[in-house]
């Protein structure tokens, strides 16, 4: 089986560190990731500083297969994430032709001027491939193995879709979910056994409430569909033995 593909997300903005943003751009980009057999690894949340922006990108595409960043690539002047991206990569900035061009076509469309700060969303690092944005036209961009992306929910969700064309896939992970009408603490001793025999399937537990009373999810995940299989079900004879299922 091939290696694993992994990634990580850096979220940029004091917005979402402030509280006054809830994110709602890290569970897409996970289950979109999953769905095409990357392994989403790491999760950073950095404010609106350049060095810290530059240290965390710099850390995460040195240790992962791809960084999709979220956030700063808009107009305003706290929009820094296109320089600092073309700083980690020792680029330079400047307007791109091509970007140029669909802005100002979405700005006739809409009948609002071409500003000097609409045209800050045309700069792009040397060297990047532009990430096609079907809402607003602004476009994201890709360099080496970092996926820069927009902030707002719809139209990040534009660009990810596009970006995967330019993505190395790999095997996809499947997952087999029991559920559990007892408290986690019952469970626990019969899963880490289970868990210790069985060390190429990876296993979590995930307690709830329904109405009033504790309950638990047991999901177990492999790339390997049969074995997953044979080991979902030798969990369950062994939580059955146990008159827990």
């Amino acid at each position: 089986m091939q290696e694993p593909v992994t990634a990580a997300i850096l979220v940029i903005g004091d917005e979402i560190l402030s509280g006054r943003t809830k994110d709602k751009n890290i569970g897409t980009i996970a289950d979109h990731l999953t769905a095409i057999g990357i392994d989403l690894l790491e999760v950073r949340i950095v404010g609106d500083r350049r060095e810290a922006i530059i240290a965390a990108l710099d850390a995460l595409r040195r240790s992962h297969d791809y960084v999709f960043t979220t956030g700063g690539i808009g107009p305003t002047h706290d929009d820094i994430t296109a320089d600092c991206v073309a700083r980690a990569f020792g680029v330079e900035i400047g307007e791109d032709a091509v970007a140029l061009t669909l802005l100002a076509a979405h700005c006739e469309r809409r009948g609002v001027p071409m500003t000097s700060a609409r045209r800050r969303m045309a700069r792009v690092p040397k060297g990047a491939t532009l990430i096609k944005n079907a809402i607003s036209a602004a476009p994201g961009f890709m360099i080496g193995n970092v996926i820069v992306m927009a902030g707002v929910p719809s139209i990040m969700q534009a660009m990810l879709a596009d970006s995967t064309q330019y993505l190395r896939t790999g095997t996809r992970v499947h997952s087999v979910t029991i559920d559990i009408g007892r408290p986690e603490g019952d469970i626990a001793e019969v899963l880490g056994a289970h868990q210790a025999s069985n060390p190429d399937v990876v296993m979590g537990s995930y307690p709830y409430f329904q109405d009033g009373a504790p309950k638990v999810q047991l999901v177990l995940r492999s790339r390997e569909p049969a074995r997953l299989a044979c080991v979902a079900r030798g969990l369950e004879d062994a939580l059955r033995e146990r008159g827990m299922y």
